[in-house]
């Protein structure tokens, strides 16, 4: 029966939605800087011990090879219910205190439940579908990555209502961090252990997801850009968008449908002859249990163990591609409380904005899988090199004092670090070979917690010694002042990265145009 890909699909869109609960840390970190009496300096840390987390990373994908993805799950989001739980009784004063050092080690544990989750998604669609259909299925999936920040912001203010989610400080995100990963678990483990056919076709039902997801980004652009939506006092167009991410489910009811559909079809022939649909029956059987097996090489041959990994020139530039790049563009999203603040603009606007634009970038990268497997091939590294380009130009953008580009700038940085997120886990791939992709990607995406350290940590310095009012914990800094030179630092590092991914380009081009002939 196919229907389980789509079910097994919709799961993972959901798990993957909620999965980036590091991604809302700008719509509290403000209360949470004032709760804990700590500086600009010491909130990034905060920040940076979430992405330290995926240091160990490794751990979900080496499990993964020995135990059911099942229990990859339930170690995933019990690290985060314990993580973010006691957070959040300490927030809401129920927990009388938490040292630093405590709340620095829990966010570490938060961020490494990430890794756990991603690893069950990407390693559920590479087993449920053939390895022509892995990029664009999982370019769909990982696309609501960019809407889990939207997503959590429309849950708190339709739990709490939309003023109260705004000044009731951190207690609902973390709440919601802690608590909405075990729901959608609990949803996605009986299609996680039921995987079996890897269907053929799937245009149909992958056209079907594309629109349902295309007019999920479209109206969460729109909720966030026009005043009249943005500004009501009702939770309705925040319902509307939790419904329309709930929405992709219609898909496997539709299969379903033509299931039945195709059933009764074949339940009438039996007025030809017994023997007729004993037939047919017999060659849905054998069509269903044939799979084609591929085995999926990279350019580096499959790639076993950090020893050979790290051996490997291509790795450590496309480590420091994937460091001046989407990982630049996550702590620029790490950033957004106070850099919103100092500009006067709402912090929930600026991102609303990042993270819906975000989604369309992942979403626009599936077309590149798409093609792969047509004559008009192209290049992901090249892609890649293209929108470095266009992040290192924001960056410099976004110097102005100017409210308009700093929303444009927002928009892109967020469209092309998630575009670059998303190409980035068929790219490891295709370099290092599917055979030992867990471990493989979450050793690339490791240099995320040094980017976090080294470019928050920059950000963070110039910050404190801006122009500061108040004092003590309510100390902030107003005035373009405070992230101009940032932005000239990431600028220039951007464009570093944008120098680096054409070399890569360059190394990988013979072994592109060798596999487009």
């Amino acid at each position: 029966m196919s229907v389980l890909p789509w079910l097994t699909v919709t799961t993972v869109i959901w798990l993957q939605a909620i999965a980036g609960t590091n991604t809302d840390f700008s719509a509290y970190s403000s209360q949470l800087k004032s709760r804990l009496g700590i500086t600009q300096v010491k909130l990034n840390n905060l920040a940076f011990a979430s992405d330290a987390g995926k240091l160990f990373g490794w751990c979900a994908g080496f499990t993964a090879s020995r135990l059911p993805l099942c229990a990859v799950l339930a170690i995933g989001v019990t690290l985060s219910a314990i993580g973010y739980g006691l957070q959040f009784l300490f927030m809401s004063k129920i927990i009388s205190s938490l040292s630093y050092t405590q709340f620095f080690f829990l966010n570490m544990l938060n961020g490494n439940s990430i890794c756990w989750l991603n690893t069950v998604a990407y390693i559920t669609i590479m087993r449920q579908f053939l390895p022509t259909d892995h990029g664009t299925v999982i370019a769909l999936t990982t696309s609501y990555t960019g809407l889990t920040a939207k997503i959590y912001l429309a849950l708190a203010e339709v739990i709490v209502g939309k003023n109260n989610a705004a000044s009731s400080g951190s207690g609902i995100y973390v709440l919601l961090n802690a608590v909405t990963p075990v729901v959608i678990a609990l949803l996605t483990m009986p299609t996680v252990w039921a995987m079996r056919e890897k269907p053929r076709d799937v245009k149909a039902g992958l056209v079907m997801m594309f629109g349902i997801a295309g007019v999920t980004g479209a109206y969460a652009v729109i909720e966030t850009t026009v005043p009249t939506l943005h500004s009501s006092s009702g939770i309705m167009p925040e319902m509307v968008l939790v419904m329309m991410v709930a929405a992709v489910i219609l898909v496997p009811v539709v299969k379903v449908g033509e299931w039945v559909v195709r059933r009764g079809k074949q339940e009438g022939s039996l007025k030809v002859g017994v023997g007729e649909v004993g037939d047919v029956e017999e060659g849905e059987e054998e069509e269903e249990k044939e799979e084609v097996v591929v085995v999926v090489v990279g350019t580096e041959g499959n790639v076993k163990g950090v020893v050979e990994l790290v051996k490997k020139v291509n790795f450590w530039v496309y480590f420091m591609v994937y460091l001046c790049g989407a990982t630049l563009g996550l702590v620029y999203g790490n950033n957004l409380g106070q850099i919103s603040q100092s500009r006067g603009v709402s912090e929930i606007v600026l991102l609303s904005i990042y993270s819906s634009f975000g989604f369309f970038g992942r979403l626009a990268t599936a077309p590149l899988s798409i093609f792969s497997r047509s004559r008009y091939k192209i290049s992901k590294i090249g892609t890649i090199a293209v929108l470095m380009v266009f992040m290192s130009i924001s960056f410099f953008l976004l110097i102005s004092s100017r409210k308009g580009p700093l929303l444009v700038s927002t928009a892109i940085i967020g469209s092309c670090s998630g575009a670059i997120t998303s190409i980035a886990v068929s790219v490891s791939s295709e370099l290092f070979g599917q055979e030992n992709f867990g471990v493989n990607h979450n050793i690339v995406i490791s240099n995320i917690p040094v980017g976090s350290f080294l470019f928050g940590s920059i950000a963070a310095l110039i910050y404190d010694k801006g122009e500061n009012i108040g004092v003590g914990r309510d100390r902030i800094c107003i005035g373009s002042d405070c992230y101009q030179k940032t932005f000239i630092i990431w600028g220039c590092i951007c464009s570093f990265g944008t120098i680096l991914s054409f070399v890569l380009f360059s190394r990988t081009r013979k072994s592109f145009i060798k596999s487009e002939t």
